[in-house]
């Protein structure tokens, strides 16, 4: 039983050292920048519908969080299909280190996003902010089996996250658009790259 275990545990490492080592294509473009007209739809009917959305943060948060949930779940439903298609036999290994790579930034930004509106709901104007500049860790985490162009995709959550900050500390207000445009902008570049990125030239060794 023994040598069982070994044995299995042998060719799980050498299925996570091979996932490791390939390119992942389960991210779809066409999917990613799907996920970016939602950011844009929401920012659009928060718009019309929230006058002051920091007198309504908890309508403001909770529309975003349904975005989220739904562009997760199109993300997640085309990287399973794709993955069977792409990566056959590692398919499972490919999810799960992708999965791996970007669940701890978005952990960060649940547990944050509760924690001040739990014990500082005053400082909730710089949770887009923080979510951006999160979402940039997640996309430099995965640039690894990504096509390494995609830090550019990191490097513009990076910057209009700290620039989201920088704009809502004039007036401590949360707004559809600091929210809307920089996801939006985000996603369609991503989108842009992994459709015109080679994924097998264009990865890290």
């Amino acid at each position: 039983m023994r040598d069982l275990d070994k044995a299995l545990a042998d060719i799980f490492a050498i299925r996570s050292q091979i996932a490791a080592g390939t390119a992942f294509r389960g991210y779809g473009p066409a999917t990613v920048a799907a996920t970016g007209v939602l950011a844009l739809a929401t920012a659009l009917l928060e718009f019309w519908w929230l006058d002051d959305p920091s007198d309504y943060p908890l309508s403001f948060f909770a529309g975003w969080a349904a975005t989220a949930v739904v562009s997760l779940a199109l993300i997640w439903t085309e990287m399973q299909a794709r993955s069977q298609r792409h990566h056959s036999g590692l398919a499972d290994a490919m999810i799960h280190q992708a999965v791996e790579q970007f669940l701890p930034a978005g952990i960060a930004g649940l547990v944050l996003a509760v924690m001040l509106w739990k014990f500082a709901a005053e400082a909730l104007w710089m949770l887009p902010g923080l979510w951006q500049v999160l979402v940039s860790l997640g996309v430099f985490a995965s640039v690894r089996s990504l096509p390494r162009s995609v830090a550019f995709a990191g490097g513009w959550y990076f910057v209009a996250g700290f620039g989201t900050l920088i704009l809502a500390s004039q007036s401590h207000a949360l707004s559809p658009w600091t929210m809307g445009l920089p996801f939006a902008i985000g996603q369609f570049l991503m989108a842009a790259i992994l459709h015109f990125a080679s994924g097998e030239t264009d990865v890290e060794e």
